[in-house]
């Protein structure tokens, strides 16, 4: 059994590691096409993010693996693979229920860490990258990792979900924790400052949070951020 978990949670570092390698490198290429000379200078800093974001991927692989195991072995979780299981539209209000929560999550847990006590201690980590860069997403204390690594396991037991729309959550938490980091937003003007984009996080919106730290605390959507009177925007354009 306890190789069993070993091998499962090996996998699922080296799954973590690797989608975010493949991510932020594929992000950091287009940067470097649509906006050459954005990370000049910015060598150090970007080994330094690679590394903390190595360490976050075994802290990630450890819960995702034990879940993994504990699925495939045991059946503990509430995925499912038939799709007869549940109704179609379930599908999408269970991707939305997955952001939804994972969301609210990262809201409150990202405040805390805006504390002074746990800045100083975790979070400052994250906040060195200046600007953040495409390969910062993953940059984290191991507090700070633990406290994203246990939400989406944590789910899986909590609300049903198919697998394949595990698969987009977690794919959607990848680029989006990515592309938010770059220094540029990937969606056009009118996207951004229409009436969709005024609920999403975007680069800009982020970026003004690591311009000035109390604001834009989000994940995906605004919402938090409106309620809590916590938005403030959009960065200014580079």
């Amino acid at each position: 059994m306890l190789l069993a978990i070993l091998l499962s949670v090996t996998a699922m570092t080296a799954i973590v590691a690797l989608r975010y390698v493949a991510t932020s490198a594929g992000f950091a290429y287009a940067t470097r096409l649509v906006r050459p000379g954005l990370y000049d200078g910015l060598d150090r800093q970007i080994r330094r993010e690679i590394g903390w974001s190595m360490a976050s991927a075994a802290i990630y692989g450890i819960p995702a693996g034990l879940v993994a195991w504990g699925w495939q072995e045991h059946g503990w979780t509430l995925i499912y693979t038939d799709l007869s299981a549940y109704p179609l539209w379930y599908l999408p209000v269970s991707l939305f229920a997955y952001l939804l929560a994972h969301d609210t999550w990262f809201y409150w847990t990202h405040r805390w860490m805006h504390e002074p006590k746990w800045f100083r201690i975790a979070h400052a980590v994250h906040h060195a990258s200046r600007p953040p860069t495409a390969w910062a997403a993953m940059s984290f204390h191991p507090i700070e990792a633990l406290t994203g690594a246990i939400v989406i396991p944590a789910l899986v037991f909590l609300i049903p979900v198919h697998v394949g729309v595990l698969g987009v959550v977690l794919a959607i938490m990848t680029v989006m924790g990515v592309t938010n980091h770059m220094g540029w937003d990937m969606f056009p003007k009118w996207l951004v400052h229409s009436p969709v984009g005024n609920w999403l996080i975007t680069a800009s919106h982020h970026q003004r949070h690591h311009d000035e730290y109390r604001c834009n605390y989000g994940l995906y959507f605004r919402i938090w951020d409106r309620l809590c009177k916590t938005d403030r925007g959009l960065a200014k354009p580079s």
